[in-house]
């Protein structure tokens, strides 16, 4: 961090913190919890520290305090302990300062990051941004209070380990900026539905803004509630649907390899048992595409005035997300959160969701200089080079610090994914990862009764 005797200057631009200190004003979220005179972790910086340790690819408690005390202690409040050099490296203190933040106060910090750098996101089409929207899953810590509101699964030999929550996520689509998540069980008696999420997510966007996902959401209280929700829509249909759809549409434009028509789309008996609340006139007017693809027929829904092959196009843009969500949950280990309570674990995902649009808005800078489009760049690249440069480095002057964003920026740049034009990739489960056996060998160590023996030992 920049010393005391060198500010950085309104103009300068240049770390992590810096970074979010002009997107959120410091008082803004200890107004929101205020914390006594003599607190050293307010709320300002564990939230901070939360992103930190994101950024950081997910680095313990430990690894961040002894990381902002050696490195960054420019973070820290005026404070007797700090300027004494007394302050404890013990991450206690810093523990219990997450576990007494809100979430509804995570929640701020992180839509007020999300909406400054979509905010500056240029259009995509038509004067319109657009977002992709995209179900995944993440497997959480065992324990009690976890696998109760988040149930694991269930085979033929009964419940499974690891609790199993359902994430519903939106990416802008040019840089890739994401939104906060919705989250739900995945199984269970109370589960929820991609269908469910989405209709939650969509309320997020932007209005005016394009939507694309793929065929599990092209149904109709989807594509309802995000039109009525002022957004436009690109979805996929299934073959089966779009056929049936067709049945009741008036064809407008027929070319050899294309198909267009027109539809009033009104639900189903089935949508309407799903959904009750849908209005008894809920009635949609969309435009349905048949558009060839290699060895397939794509299948799409719009409300787009668009000719089939260009919808098409668009719709291609689409697989993009699948990147965004690995380089979240592998890239920066998201999926790894192992936080026991379900308010920690929401902590968790918020700022983990903060650290990667950081490293979304330091791409876009670079790319900005390389004149190329934010997605060109890996993101995996960039986030080391951001990590080597910007984080945790010794504290210089406000001249250094320009001169060392700078050189980052300019290798930043060159992180250049290969161009493969023509390439196709269906849509494919990447593989899974194995999960830690921490836990297994805490419990083995401390059954919870004399009557409960370890795992792996018979009754």
């Amino acid at each position: 961090m920049p010393t005391e005797e060198c500010p950085l200057s309104e103009n300068e631009f240049t770390s992590a913190i810096e970074m979010l200190r002009r997107i959120v004003p410091d008082d803004e979220p200890d107004w929101i919890q205020p914390a006594g005179p003599a607190t050293v972790y307010t709320t300002m910086v564990t939230l901070w520290m939360l992103t930190l340790q994101r950024l950081g690819g997910g680095k313990s408690l430990n690894e961040v305090v002894k990381d902002v005390l050696s490195h960054s202690r420019g973070l820290l409040p005026k404070n007797k302990r700090v300027q004494e050099g007394s302050l404890s490296e013990n991450s206690g203190a810093y523990s219990e300062a997450r576990k007494r933040l809100p979430v509804a106060t995570v929640e701020f910090f992180a839509n007020q990051v999300c909406d400054s750098l979509i905010g500056v996101s240029e259009p995509w089409f038509d004067g319109r941004r657009a977002f992709i929207i995209d179900g995944t899953t993440i497997t959480l810590a065992p324990t009690d209070e976890l696998k109760a509101a988040f149930p694991p699964a269930t085979n033929q030999h009964g419940e499974t380990v690891w609790p199993v929550a359902m994430l519903m996520v939106a990416h802008e689509l040019q840089s890739g900026c994401a939104l906060p998540p919705e989250i739900g069980a995945m199984y269970g008696e109370h589960n929820t539905s991609e269908a469910k999420l989405a209709r939650e997510i969509v309320k997020h966007i932007p209005r005016g803004s394009i939507v694309l996902a793929d065929s599990g959401f092209g149904i109709f209280s989807v594509a309802y509630y995000a039109i009525h929700g002022g957004q436009n829509i690109l979805y996929r249909l299934t073959k089966s649907r779009f056929k049936s759809l067709r049945r009741k549409a008036t064809l407008v434009e027929e070319t050899e390899l294309t198909s267009m028509y027109k539809l009033t789309w009104t639900p189903t008996a089935k949508d309407r048992q799903t959904n009750p609340e849908l209005p008894k006139d809920a009635a949609l007017e969309v435009i349905l595409h048949e558009v060839p693809i290699e060895g397939d027929t794509l299948y799409l829904v719009t409300t787009l005035q668009v000719p089939s092959m260009q919808a098409g196009e668009f719709y291609s843009c689409r697989y993009d997300v699948e990147h965004d969500i690995r380089d979240i949950k592998v890239t920066l280990d998201t999926e790894n959160i192992r936080a026991k309570s379900v308010d920690m674990v929401k902590k968790e995902l918020l700022t983990s969701m903060v650290a990667y649009n950081l490293v979304v808005q330091f791409r876009r800078q670079a790319a900005k200089l390389a004149n190329l489009p934010p997605r060109r760049l890996s993101f995996t690249g960039v986030w080391t080079t951001f990590k080597s440069f910007l984080l945790h480095q010794p504290p210089c002057s406000a001249a250094d610090w320009r001169t060392r964003f700078d050189a980052a920026l300019k290798i930043a740049a060159r992180d250049k994914l290969p161009n493969r034009p023509g390439r196709s990739y269906p849509r494919r489960a990447h593989p899974r990862r194995s999960k830690s056996t921490k836990f297994m060998k805490l419990e083995s160590k401390h059954p919870k009764s004399a009557d409960d023996p370890p795992p792996g030992k018979p009754k």
